[in-house]
Order: C-alpha cells, then sequence, then structure tokens
C-alpha cells in the first residue's frame, strides 16, 4: 500500500462520486445503522424501504444486491482511466501487466484477510468482494486492447459458460442449478475451500462478475473519447435490463445474486449504466458539483475505507464507540433504540472524518 498525492489531470468527478457514495453505504452498513432502522420500522410502511439494504435471500433483487455490482463496475472505469495516464506517462503494456498483476496480488491478499481472523482460529475463505474484485481487474486488463465488439463477445461467452457450468455438470448433490447448497458454485466451494457459504455466496461469483469490470472499463474509454457518451450508455443499459429480467420473467434464468445469475448479472449492469450515465450528464456534463465533496473524500479514499471497517472496525472500532457512546447516552436516559441508532451515527462520523483528515493531508490510498 503506497501513499500518493492526487493526478495532475482533471479527474472524472462522477466517479468519485459514485465511488464515494457506494463506500459511504457500505460504511453505513459497517456501523449496523440498517439494522437498526429495520427494527425500528417494524410494522410501517417504512419496513418495506429499509428492506431494501438487506441482500434478497435467494430469488430476487433489491437495492442492495446493487452495491457490489456497482463496486465493480467502479473499478473497471478506474482501470479504464488508470491504463490511459500509464499510456500517456510512456508505460509499456508489459510494465502496466506487472502494475496490474500486483494489485491483483494484493486485492487477493486483503480479501483474505478480511475473512481469516474467526473466533474459532484463522479460515481461508475466497467470498469477499477483493479476492472477486482480484480477478476480475486482472481479466479486465487481459483484454483491454480488444475491440469493443470483441469484448461484448467475450462477456457473452463468460454469461453462457455461467449457464453450462451451472446446468450441465450434473455432480451427484451439486445438480440443482439454482438451488442454494445443491449448485455447482457449492461443489467448487468444497474443492477450493472444503465447505460451503451458509449464506449461498459462492467464489466462483468472479467469473460473471468479470462482466460488470469489464463492462465498466469499456464506459471508461467511452468517458474518455471524443465520441457521444449518453445515448450507447443508455442503450445498453436498456438491452441488459430486456436481456436481464427478460431471462427471469421468462422462467429461464432465476435472477439469484448469490450465485450470480447471468440474468442477475445483465440485470444489475443495466442498474450500474443507467447509475454512470446520470452522474456522468448531471455533475460532469451539466457542471454540478455543489454539495460533492462529502462523497469525493471518501470516494478519492475508497480502498482504504472499506479496508478499515472491514478489519479494523468488525473487530473493534465500531464496538468501541458503540459502547462509549451507548453507556453516554444511557446516562441520559435516551431509549435504547434511539441509542443505537445514534451511537452508528458517532461510528459513521469517526469514518468520514478520517477521509477527510487524510483528504486535507493530500494522503491517498493506492494498491
Amino acid at each position: 500500500m503506497t501513499q500518493n498525492k492526487p493526478p495532475s489531470y482533471q479527474r472524472l468527478l462522477s466517479l468519485d462520486f459514485m465511488r464515494g457514495a457506494i463506500m459511504i453505504l457500505l460504511a453505513l452498513e459497517s456501523t449496523r445503522l440498517y439494522d437498526h432502522l429495520f427494527d425500528a420500522s417494524k410494522g410501517s410502511l417504512m419496513e418495506n424501504f429499509f428492506i431494501q439494504f438487506f441482500h434478497h435471500p435467494w430469488h430476487g433483487l433489491r437495492f442492495w444486491d446493487l452495491i457490489q455490482p456497482g463496486f465493480m463496475f467502479m473499478a473497471g472505469v478506474s482501470l479504464a482511466l488508470s491504463l490511459e495516464r500509464q499510456k500517456n506517462q510512456g508505460m509499456s503494456w508489459n510494465q502496466s501487466l506487472l502494475k496490474t498483476l500486483r494489485r491483483s496480488f494484493w486485492l487477493f491478499f486483503w480479501g483474505v484477510l478480511d475473512y481469516a481472523v474467526k473466533p474459532n482460529g484463522l479460515s481461508f475463505e475466497l467470498w469477499d468482494v477483493l479476492t472477486q474484485l482480484a480477478f476480475t481487474t486482472l481479466v479486465a486488463f487481459l483484454i483491454f486492447r480488444w475491440s469493443f465488439t470483441a469484448q461484448v463477445i467475450f462477456c457473452a461467452g463468460i454469461l453462457i459458460l455461467t449457464e453450462v457450468l451451472y446446468r450441465c455438470t450434473n455432480i451427484p448433490g451439486f445438480d440443482q442449478p439454482f438451488t442454494d447448497q445443491h449448485n455447482f458454485g457449492n461443489y467448487v466451494d468444497l474443492l477450493l475451500m472444503n465447505k460451503t457459504n451458509k449464506g449461498g455466496w459462492v467464489a466462483i461469483n468472479c467469473i460473471p462478475t468479470s462482466v460488470h469490470t469489464i463492462a465498466g472499463a469499456l464506459v471508461g474509454k467511452c468517458l474518455l473519447s471524443q465520441n457521444e457518451k449518453i445515448r450507447p450508455m443508455l442503450i445498453w443499459a436498456f438491452i441488459c435490463f430486456v436481456l436481464g429480467y427478460g431471462l427471469d420473467w421468462a422462467g429461464i434464468t432465476p435472477i439469484i445474486k448469490r450465485i450470480a445469475t447471468s440474468s442477475f448479472t445483465l440485470a444489475s449492469l443495466g442498474w450500474c449504466l443507467l447509475a454512470i450515465t446520470a452522474c456522468y450528464w448531471w455533475i460532469d456534463v451539466k457542471d454540478h458539483k455543489k454539495g460533492l465533496q462529502f462523497f469525493v473524500v471518501v470516494g478519492m479514499n475508497s480502498l482504504f475505507l472499506y479496508l478499515f471497517f472491514e478489519i479494523v472496525g468488525n473487530h473493534w472500532f465500531t464496538d468501541y464507540i458503540t459502547t462509549l457512546s451507548g453507556g453516554i447516552l444511557g446516562m441520559i436516559n435516551v431509549p435504547a433504540l434511539a441509542s443505537a441508532i445514534i451511537s452508528s451515527l458517532c461510528v459513521f462520523a469517526l469514518q468520514w472524518y478520517l477521509c477527510y483528515f487524510l483528504y486535507r493531508k493530500k494522503i491517498f490510498f493506492r494498491l
């Protein structure tokens, strides 16, 4: 991990905003705020709203199921901008490959470390988003110089491969493609880790979700070009929506985030494309930049914040601040639920301020 000054070239603020928004949502989750708000809303109309901040248990799509695809998609956009900068600096393809391999290695390392420490000892698991991103980043880099058409065909091939693996392998006990604990992804997890995830997540999600990162890199190329940008992105968002939701509604392939079915990958990519188009149009085209600093501060140190609340926050920071603030609020007889919500907001405020401090000191962590 290194510390860098911000680049001298003009930044794509819509990217920083989207990345910051995603990280803020993840940071708020780490404070357990959504759990408290959902508990407070039970029995009311707001319950249906706050349930959107939790993953769908299996077949279906909620707002929170779009966060990880957005994370992978933004990584692809960033990759395109980074490779363009490296090219302008005179770096060769081999030098960029070594840089990407190093980044993928550290992403994999931190992703494994994130899940490694368990109450009963060390554990080897491959379900973290960073381990997935290590794979998808490398794939997106290796085909980055291919033509647009070739990359689209490659993405289609990835999704077809996913369908074939789940439908046609017919391994006894794991021959039900869309059934939790009985699908091909669960079988691969047994081979890789000698266990399956009780929540239904599978390590080979990295194969279909490579489409998110590749698509992000293609969008990054589009945003760097002099060609029209808004219309093509909207057209492709529409195509992804039709294919993704169409496969689900036709009963061909259900939308299941936990095993990243092809229908889920396409539908979620449609939302990613729609989001980046809206942000780019509003921020970079229409030049609406007021109020962005709250998000940009986090977006420019997104990886640091993710590792902080995943490793430090989950194991110490969140519990310590929650206990401290909860004790103080208890002294003045604040109700338990209100105290929990306030404590979560205190944890988030400190996380954000840490990013702001680094931003002011011009310290930006990169892999």
